[in-house]
């Protein structure tokens, strides 16, 4: 930029000013520039014209001058560095042959990256629903007191925001925006200065665009690891959707990113995008949402179902996890697991390995010294069977969990009690306890019937004479009424395992109640050890 000798407008040539044609100014790349990069002022007026000054207001040098470039109509000014110096109000001139000059309107020529970003956020979510509205935030903890929102794309806007001062010695603007919807693009950037430098700015803070979702078909949103997952674990969410959705967006709740993924076909009619989260920290844990959008549409689809992501190990406790009546039950049974901790923690979960759903979560009460929360499984199937443990939480951090109780393993065996004479040989010796003696559940079609078996790896107790057998004669077989034959998948099915612990019976002689007036002749009576437990 050549500084020039400043001219002094005459009243005679000012009052000529209007029969010229008023030239045009522009800054390229544009009138916001980043610190340390390249700038060109065009000045452009009418053919003939041998000169363009520049001036910029305040300046101790007023004018600087250009040869106008061929074909004798434009001018052109280059700053190969902007600095804060060059930041202000420019108007351009220029120097017909009869002596008259015209200005131009003013160009504000702007430098950033002056004081640190900003922040920029959509209350109370950056997902809006179309048509509904949402208040943009910027703030700064630079004492910024004025702030400039802009919004990208077409159509391009500006406002310029007073700025307040928080309790904490923050300050921040506020800008409501109403009627939110699909037909354009919603991306917002906020850059903060301070009064008496209108034109040097901040760094502009992170982009942020606004989501319309809408009411076309949910996507599901899940993790291979489950929802719990430990610190420093790789996390990936996944998001598919039986609709050929081009695109996927993540939202966490509380957080204003909105990453995007395209949508990858992994088969005809299904779409689904990867969204890798990287190891885990606590700012990963929380609620998270996703959704689904086409190329040629700003419109998403509706919120998928929430994800709740858990970080295990954030809080110095181990919780004890223990069950009732015991870790081996029967179908239809009433369990409850209890999770305990000596520490004040005022919620426990559940958890499943393996399990999709999220783990449920109690209040935990304080009793016996213990903080505790009782689970109850009322009746059990062989759905309930698996590995669980348990977490403690605060309620201030509901998604950061203690490190996890020992894995309890939980065994539903069989289809529960069975109404049938369980009826068996004496094989223990007088006051001592029985051995363990599995059951194998019994199919409905086979009710009346139970087979014995001991634990596996177990060897058969050497039975002990104790004078009892020498008295009683040897069991006979006993005909059960005829049950319809079980249907073949039935019974191939395998059978789960119960153990019966039987302590110091007392023997009775029973005699079996007689066969049903079927035609047939009774049979001869059997002699059974009826197990009468004290």
């Amino acid at each position: 930029v050549t500084p020039a000798v400043p001219w002094t407008l005459r009243p005679c040539c000012a009052s000529l000013l209007g029969s010229l044609p008023r030239p045009s100014i522009w800054a390229k790349p544009d009138s916001v520039i980043p610190w340390g990069c390249p700038v060109t002022i065009w000045c452009q007026g009418t053919l003939g014209v041998r000169e363009f000054y520049l001036n910029k207001e305040g300046s101790s040098a007023p004018w600087y001058r250009q040869p106008s470039l061929e074909p004798g109509d434009k001018g052109k000014f280059s700053i190969s560095y902007m600095t804060q110096s060059y930041a202000g109000r420019y108007n351009c001139y220029y120097h017909s042959p009869t002596g008259r000059l015209q200005s131009s309107g003013p160009l504000e020529l702007v430098m950033t990256g002056a004081h640190r970003k900003p922040t920029l956020s959509a209350l109370p979510s950056p997902v809006v629903t179309s048509g509904g509205n949402v208040t943009l935030q910027c703030g700064s903890w630079e004492g910024l007191d004025r702030f400039i929102l802009t919004k990208e794309g077409e159509p391009k806007s500006s406002w310029t925001l007073d700025a307040q001062r928080d309790p904490l010695g923050r300050t921040q603007a506020l800008l409501p925006v109403g009627h939110v919807t699909p037909s354009h693009r919603w991306m917002f950037r906020c850059h903060g200065f301070y009064r008496n430098t209108p034109q040097v700015w901040s760094a502009p803070s992170d982009p942020l665009e606004l989501l319309v979702s809408g009411v076309s078909a949910k996507p599901s949103l899940l993790t291979p690891q489950g929802p719990v997952v430990a610190s420093g674990q790789s996390l990936t969410l996944q998001c598919r959707s039986d609709v050929g959705y081009d695109r996927f967006a993540l939202s966490q709740e509380g957080r204003q990113a909105l990453p995007q993924r395209p949508g990858q076909q992994p088969q005809a009619g299904l779409s689904q995008a990867d969204f890798p989260l990287g190891p885990v920290t606590n700012t990963l844990a929380g609620r998270y949402r996703c959704y689904g959008g086409h190329n040629l549409s700003s419109e998403w689809s509706a919120p998928s179902d929430p994800l709740d992501i858990l970080v295990a190990g954030r809080f110095p406790d181990t919780p004890s996890l223990s069950v009732q009546p015991g870790p081996v039950v029967a179908s239809g049974e009433n369990v409850t697991l209890l999770c305990q901790s000596r520490n004040t923690r005022e919620t426990f979960l559940l958890s499943k390995e393996g399990a999709a759903r999220p783990p449920p979560r109690l209040r935990s009460k304080y009793q016996g010294g213990h903080f505790q929360a009782e689970f109850s499984m009322s009746p059990v199937t062989s759905a309930h069977n698996g590995t669980y443990r348990c977490y403690s939480s605060l309620s201030s951090h509901p998604y950061l969990l203690s490190h996890a109780s020992a894995p309890l393993e939980l065994t539903v065996s069989g289809e529960g009690p069975q109404p049938c004479p369980l009826c068996v040989p004496v094989v223990s010796s007088e006051g001592d306890p029985l051995s363990r003696i599995g059951v194998r559940g019994a199919p409905k079609e086979s009710q009346g019937r139970a087979d014995f078996h001991p634990p596996a790896g177990a060897a058969d107790p050497e039975p002990k004479d104790t004078g009892l057998q020498s008295r009683l004669p040897p069991p006979q077989p006993h005909t059960l009424p005829p049950s319809p034959p079980p249907q073949a998948a039935a019974s191939e099915a395998p059978q789960d395992v119960t153990y019966a612990q039987l302590n110091h019976s007392t023997v009775r002689r029973e005699t079996a109640p007689p066969a049903p007036q079927s035609g047939e002749p009774p049979e001869e009576p059997s002699v059974y050890a009826a197990l009468a437990v004290r």
